[in-house]
């Protein structure tokens, strides 16, 4: 699990207040007096795994270091539609400068959050983890796993630099299965690394090939169907962790964790959730 960089929140915050506010908030500034302070609470307006409180805490102090905040429900816990998430207190403008930010990354780690649970679920009585991808949006990685870890999900690489993983177009470049192992591990000799190795593949035949070699950790099952995943981890016997991929669903996750497989990596859950209905109402009272 890779720690949150508060750098790069802080930078975050600071890039997307620029571009929200630009030369300034004129409908706030016309009618809201500066020294006017607030109170405003965050509501779902649907049910779900709720992920981003924290990232709203840190987003309204970085905008007023001496707002209040209090929290009613933590990352992670179930909501029901109506509920009461988060108070802020802070000046109008403020608040009214962070809403969209909060809204936006809230509403988005939540729809996450959601998705990544109810997968996880799908997989409980097998010994298969859950694990996201690097379809993620450009800027905002950090984030999506971020909420893929609290909806239960587990992270994989964050970057081409944290793992070799050789996939189709690597091993097509590379000279095939077996040169682009060799090379990979004569790399990281080189290189005095440690970085695990993690290869693809399509079919048994190539299955095969990779048992022949050796020299890797785990071997990705891309789009395979449940006959031949089941052979798949029968021929690894164990001898490297196993991953399925490839459209993966919450209606087929549970039959291809049933095959044996280590792990399911699955995009869909950081590129095609459905964002979870929040909002933010101005209230007379904490």
């Amino acid at each position: 699990m890779k720690k949150i960089n508060v750098k790069d929140v802080n930078l975050f915050i600071q890039r997307a207040l620029k571009e929200d506010i630009g030369q300034g908030d004129h409908t706030s500034m016309a009618c809201i007096p500066a020294k006017k302070s607030g109170v405003a609470s965050i509501f779902s307006k649907e049910s779900g795994v709720i992920a981003g409180v924290k990232l709203a805490t840190m987003i309204i102090q970085r905008i007023d270091s001496g707002a209040k905040v209090r929290c009613f429900v933590k990352d992670g816990e179930n909501v029901s539609k109506g509920q009461k998430i988060i108070t802020l207190k802070s000046s109008v403008r403020n608040l009214l400068k962070a809403e969209r930010i909060i809204l936006n990354c809230m509403q988005r780690m939540s729809g996450i959050a959601t998705v990544t649970n109810k997968m996880v679920k799908c997989l409980k009585g097998t010994k298969t983890k859950l694990l996201d991808t690097r379809k993620t949006t450009p800027s905002l990685r950090w984030m999506e796993k971020w909420a893929v870890r609290i909806g239960g999900g587990t992270n994989h690489r964050f970057g081409l630099y944290d793992r070799i993983m050789l996939k189709e177009n690597h091993i097509h470049f590379g000279g095939g299965i077996k040169i682009s192992i060799n090379k990979v591990k004569a790399y990281l000799r080189k290189r005095k690394s440690k970085l695990k190795i993690e290869i693809e593949v399509i079919n048994l035949n190539e299955v095969n090939e990779i048992l022949s070699v050796g020299m890797v950790d785990r071997i990705l099952l891309d789009n395979m169907d449940i006959p031949m995943l089941k052979k798949a981890v029968q021929m690894i016997n164990g001898r490297f962790e196993t991953e399925a991929s490839g459209n993966i669903t919450i209606a087929n996750a549970k039959k291809i964790a049933e095959t044996g497989v280590d792990f399911i990596s699955c995009g869909a859950i950081t590129h095609t959730y459905k964002s979870m209905d929040l909002s933010m109402l101005a209230q007379t009272v904490v």
